[in-house]
């Protein structure tokens, strides 16, 4: 049963929230507009931690200068930066490079438009802080870079992997998990759409704060002692996963909202952002699901204690965000 792996991975929880912390979820962000022939602009987000910018920044090749504009500002977590770029060539076909970014822990998503309309997007990382411009737009790229950014959305999220695991531990059966994930998944792709495109415009921070509420309603429901099997949570628990899932997919959608998106391959990046959010989240559940095979393999006893003990401790984390997200509106 999960129950006998449930303890075990209440114990790592606090490790795992700190590698989610150590590794900076929310990218670096850089928007490169060409303006006129060889002449762009350039808009620089860097995410600030504890009110400190990292000392990462953008850098081209021989033959071109880059001037940092007036103007710099901190809104909502992120410094934001502009410059001019001239060049006494074309950017297609040169090389980018993000200096110190191997010292940090914060990969760097770029866009870059120009002015024939073709339009790249690229991932750089702190073991791969350099790139070549493509000299031929590729939907490929959009295809392999948003994906990415999914999946490590989901996998550094710590909390949307709580949640999901405490659906694992509300639901006994097969079927029934099947249909709770699949709930789960087309409700949070709704209102990822609709946060990442603007047309669901709710603040982020009441958003999270409520996301840590809902992971605490799901732990207090794997230990609450179950008398009456026709209530909502036992006969139809896909109800209550469809419904946090649609305030889950906002807090998708606004993190998508703030990493941006490629203005001429908006719906591939978001169905592929999508994409990798739902290949993270089925590579959980396939995990925690495999080690409890094994662990049902290893394991004679059974540990009555076990769901209790997860309940608690999932509930326990939750209640510690959700206060932390609180205290940052006020």
């Amino acid at each position: 049963m999960i129950l006998r792996l449930a303890a075990a991975f209440v114990l790592s929880l606090v490790a795992l929230t700190s590698l989610a912390q150590a590794h900076e979820i929310r990218p670096a962000y850089l928007q490169i507009d060409e303006r006129a022939p060889q002449r762009y602009e350039l808009l620089w987000k860097v995410p600030t931690k504890s009110g400190m910018v990292p000392d990462i920044r953008p850098a081209f090749g021989p033959g071109f200068t880059l001037k940092q504009q007036p103007g710099d500002t901190i809104v909502d977590g992120f410094a934001i930066f502009r410059y001019s770029l001239t060049g006494d060539t074309a950017l297609p076909g040169t090389t980018l490079t993000i200096d110190n970014l191997e010292r940090k822990t914060i990969d760097t998503l770029v866009n870059i438009a120009l002015l024939d309309g073709t339009d790249h997007s690229l991932l750089l990382r702190p073991r791969e802080i350099s790139a070549q411009i493509p000299e031929a737009p590729s939907a490929w790229q959009v295809v392999k870079t948003y994906t990415k950014l999914g999946v490590e959305h989901i996998l550094l999220g710590i909390d949307h992997l709580l949640f999901v695991l405490a659906l694992l531990l509300l639901v006994r059966n097969t079927w029934m998990l099947v249909k709770v994930i699949t709930a789960f998944t087309v409700a949070h792709s709704i209102t990822l759409a609709l946060a990442a495109l603007g047309w669901a415009q709710i603040p982020q921070a009441p958003v999270e704060a409520v996301i840590a509420l809902s992971i605490m309603f799901v732990a207090a429901e794997t230990i609450r002692p179950r008398r009456h099997e026709n209530d909502l949570v036992s006969k139809a628990p896909w109800v209550i996963a469809f419904a946090f899932g649609l305030l889950h997919g906002l807090g998708f959608g606004g993190a998508l909202k703030e990493i941006g998106l490629p203005q001429s391959d908006v719906p591939l990046a978001l169905l592929t952002f999508n994409l990798g959010v739902e290949a993270g989240q089925l590579l959980f559940v396939f995990a925690v699901l495999g080690l409890k095979a094994v662990i049902d393999r290893a394991l004679t006893v059974k540990l009555p204690w076990a769901r209790t003990v997860a309940g608690y401790g999932i509930g326990s984390l939750a209640a510690v965000w959700f206060v932390q997200r609180v205290g940052l509106m006020l």
